[in-house]
């Protein structure tokens, strides 16, 4: 990789020739099949730059053209794979995921390029990396715990299915929210368990029910079983989301919206509001895992992309109860951005 770095700096039209090529190749990709003037607009480019990258591509038959549209071809889905790696390479991506491991004092993070926020098969790319590393980290006889949300959604939809049953065993984290079914824990954790081959329990409780009427649902015999089957789980993998759009998600009164406002919360994950610096301003009340849970969990995997969740991931990841984080390029050099601030500030 040397080499293609001494490369971009003799050549660097080079290096946006790839760039260019790489993401057309990918929105096909992810898209197919699709449109000559569909892709023009998800890119944000003239047509005519489209049309010129998807002729190259096409006579060297990367993609296709069908009646439904441009698809890529199976040698385009082998370019698309090592395109992966060289633009890893051309952003620096391992000393990224390495400067902000280190920062964050995580075993490991996982950064994909681009921007979820600008781009939107950035988060299929999160997906996608977040899928393999669960393929790496679970093990036969394992219990996952999952939470909901759009990015766990499409890590669901990510993962390849699996022909051959395995001893696995995927639950909800905690009470679904009032939401599109396909975005809830029960869903998503159904989803990847039938992807991996594996069985799955579901937790038919709502989130946010109330202390008395939560106390009361925890009581019962079946649902204490299931709780306590969920607070064994091996792998953890949640989503990281902010706290006024959690806080609309889940449909606060706009009092307590207000009382986040005013204890400056920035980040929410399994319904634990934090601010900047990683204290506890809200807590839900819900059945299913609370961060003393994390403690007995040997990994627990936090997702999350896009630039505008730079701020929340901090906060959520300051609490040191993640050990892997998975994010995209925007999120993480914004995050980089912001310690170095902080660490500004301190020193002044």
């Amino acid at each position: 990789m040397d080499r293609l770095h001494t490369l971009c700096k003799i050549a660097p039209e080079i290096a946006e020739l790839v760039e260019r090529r790489h993401a057309v190749l990918q929105h096909v990709f992810m898209e197919q099949p699709i449109g000559r003037r569909s892709l023009a607009s998800k890119l944000s480019w003239p047509e005519r730059m489209v049309r010129k990258e998807i002729e190259f591509l096409r006579q060297a038959e990367f993609i296709k053209t069908e009646s439904a549209g441009m698809m890529v071809t199976a040698t385009g889905e082998r370019v698309l794979s090592d395109l992966r790696g060289i633009m890893r390479a051309l952003h620096d991506l391992p000393g990224l995921e390495k400067r902000l491991a280190q920062r964050l004092s995580l075993k490991k993070v996982v950064v994909v390029p681009g921007d979820a926020d600008r781009d939107e098969t950035v988060k299929k790319e999160i997906a996608r990396a977040t899928a393999d590393l669960l393929n790496e980290v679970l093990k036969e006889g394992d219990i996952l715990a999952v939470t909901g949300g759009t990015t766990l959604a499409e890590v669901a939809n990510s993962l390849p299915a699996q022909e051959a049953r395995r001893d696995l065993w995927v639950v909800p984290a905690r009470g679904g929210l009032g939401e599109e079914v396909e975005l809830q824990a029960n869903s998503v954790a159904a989803q990847i368990a039938e992807r991996l081959g594996g069985n799955y329990r579901l937790l038919h409780v709502p989130d946010d029910l109330g202390e008395e009427a939560t106390l009361s649902i925890a009581s019962d015999p079946k649902i204490r079983e299931l709780l306590e089957c969920i607070r064994s789980a091996h792998v953890l993998l949640h989503g990281i989301g902010t706290a006024a759009d959690m806080a609309k998600r889940r449909g606060l009164s706009s009092e307590l919206q207000d009382h986040l406002k005013r204890r400056r919360a920035v980040g929410e994950a399994l319904g634990y509001y934090f601010d900047e610096n990683g204290n506890i301003v809200h807590a839900t009340t819900s059945v299913g895992l609370t961060l003393d849970d994390l403690k007995s969990i040997d990994v627990v995997i936090a997702v999350g992309g896009g630039q505008s969740k730079a701020q929340a991931a901090l906060a959520v990841l300051s609490t040191g109860h993640q050990d892997i984080y998975i994010t995209d390029e925007g999120a993480a050099r914004r995050m980089l951005e912001l310690i170095n601030e902080t660490d500004e500030e301190v020193t002044v």
